[in-house]
């Protein structure tokens, strides 16, 4: 019989060891040095799933060079709306980490933090055209400063020599350049966190620990049950909020909180794999993150990019990603993961979602079916010169993309379900309980969710007599429209570049 350890009270209880949930964690605490949090793992340390370095590109996500933020419209101009969101929300986690750079929380951002110039590269006529159209529209707002172009091969050669080279010198090319870009080992950056919340007092992380169960009280505090993986041990815990900052695991546990608003929420799992390269004679040539243009139906992380990462102090390639279905939620988790959060409700919005995204199933098959001669073609195509020998396979990070129900448009109502690419907050109507469900930006913007969980649900401590001016000193531009006030848009870069040691134009 398994031990039943004492009931523990908390303020807070974050699910999932995770940069979300160190970055929310973190900025509690940093508000209210008080608070009582507990943080709990299913594995044996943080930062194991899509956090770690090797389980995502690092790209420090600020719409910079994913060409699937800039969609073309039918009358041939560029939207870079959702780009601009994107990148001024990395913003927001340039200032929490310099923030605690300046304070010695974080000793030296070199530890997860490397400038690195991010690139769009992109070959054939069409492509080139919508390049061409694409800088134009971004380089004029004053969030792209500093952005290059070329469709010069000499040029290109110089910030990536190894797309160039082996390249027939009749196809037409093009790129863009931002020196701004970083790499960012988000791995690293959680344990620098978690190791950062472990020193104070009133903050305690169990690993090994997985939710089991997840009840309101009568007392409307939650009731947190949580079994030791290797004793089998029964924790519980009570806490007046929950985040459920699980990754791809957040969907069953939202599901087991009972809330009305989780209903039919669903996932899509898409599993991920990388091409590696670790031979230093061609990594250290080059230095860039270099996005190309998706296939026709591709979810937007199979975007192809050619990649530096560093990770431990050793700098790597990666090429990919090349997108594959599983039906586990994590990477560590089960085959029979997806099947157990069908539920009665989200039956509908799923089978919905099927119809309408036949090509996405498509390329997805066509994707899994692929050999590791097809994979390698695929690289060449950015590599001329890749050597197959020097490449070794690595399986990415699981995602769980959100399907969220809807009704739909017309006289006759139903439940639909809409496939989402982005990141959703699901929370409960008295905003007790708050899931973070989807997939990139993610971990690019966690320091952005985690403003939107403390407007969602601590917004009565967001006055002038509590919080906000501690918020204010982390966020220096908080309540700042950075699209728009280019100024404060100018200074905050400059500031945490100085403070982050990356470059700023």
């Amino acid at each position: 019989m398994s031990e039943t350890l004492p009931t523990e009270n908390h303020d807070i209880v974050l699910i999932g060891g995770g940069i979300m949930s160190a970055t929310l964690g973190t900025l509690l605490k940093e508000l209210d040095p008080t608070l009582s949090i507990v943080m709990l793992e299913a594995l044996h340390d943080c930062a194991q799933e899509s956090s770690d370095g090797w389980n995502n590109a690092g790209t420090g996500h600020a719409a910079n060079c994913e060409l699937n933020y800039t969609p073309q419209r039918d009358d041939g101009s560029i939207d870079i709306s959702k780009a601009l969101e994107v990148n001024t929300e990395f913003d927001i986690s340039r200032q929490l980490w310099a923030y605690l750079v300046g304070r010695g929380a974080i000793p030296d951002p070199r530890a997860f933090l490397h400038p690195c110039p991010h690139m769009s590269f992109v070959w054939g006529e069409e492509n080139v055209a919508f390049l061409r159209a694409r800088y134009q529209a971004m380089s004029a707002h004053h969030c792209y400063h500093g952005m290059e172009y070329s469709e010069d091969a000499a040029v290109i050669a110089k910030w990536a020599p190894l797309v160039i080279e082996g390249r027939d010198p009749q196809q037409p090319i093009a790129a863009t350049r931002m020196v701004t870009g970083t790499d960012v080992d988000y791995g690293a950056l959680t344990h620098l966190l978690v190791k950062h919340l472990t020193a104070q007092p009133g903050f305690a992380v169990h690993y090994n620990s997985k939710v089991e169960g997840l009840e309101r009280q009568d007392d409307q505090r939650w009731r947190v049950t949580a079994e030791d993986t290797r004793s089998g041990a029964k924790r519980h815990l009570t806490a007046r909020f929950v985040f459920i900052g699980a990754g791809g695991g957040a969907l069953p546990l939202l599901q087991k909180s009972k809330i009305p608003e989780a209903r039919g929420y669903g996932g899509f799992p898409v599993s991920g794999i990388w091409l590696r390269c670790d031979v230093d004679a061609v990594s250290q040539r080059h230095h860039a993150k270099v996005y190309g243009k998706a296939a026709s139906g591709s979810p937007p992380m199979s975007v192809p990019h050619l990649d530096t990462r560093i990770i431990g102090g050793k700098q790597s390639l990666l090429f990919g990603p090349y997108a594959g279905f599983s039906t586990k939620l994590l990477k560590h988790g089960g085959l029979s993961d997806l099947f157990t959060t069908l539920t009665h409700s989200n039956i509908i919005p799923l089978l919905d979602v099927a119809r309408d995204n036949l090509q996405l199933t498509e390329y997805l098959i066509g994707q899994v079916m692929q050999s590791a001669d097809h994979q390698f073609a695929a690289l060449k195509e950015f590599f001329p010169r890749a050597v197959q020998q020097d490449w070794k396979k690595a399986i990415a990070g699981q995602r769980v993309q959100t399907i969220a129900p809807h009704e739909s448009a017309g006289w006759f109502k139903h439940e639909e379900g809409k496939l989402e690419f982005g990141t959703e907050l699901v929370s409960a109507a008295d905003q007790s309980l708050v899931a973070l469900l989807g997939a990139s930006p993610g971990a690019s913007t966690a320091a952005y969710i985690a403003l939107e969980v403390l407007q969602r649900c601590f917004g009565g401590q967001l006055t002038e007599t509590a919080w906000l001016p501690k918020l204010k000193a982390i966020i220096p531009t908080y309540g700042i429209d950075l699209k728009q006030d280019a100024e404060a848009c100018r200074q905050s870069r400059a500031a945490t570049a100085a403070l982050l040691q990356i470059e700023n134009v």
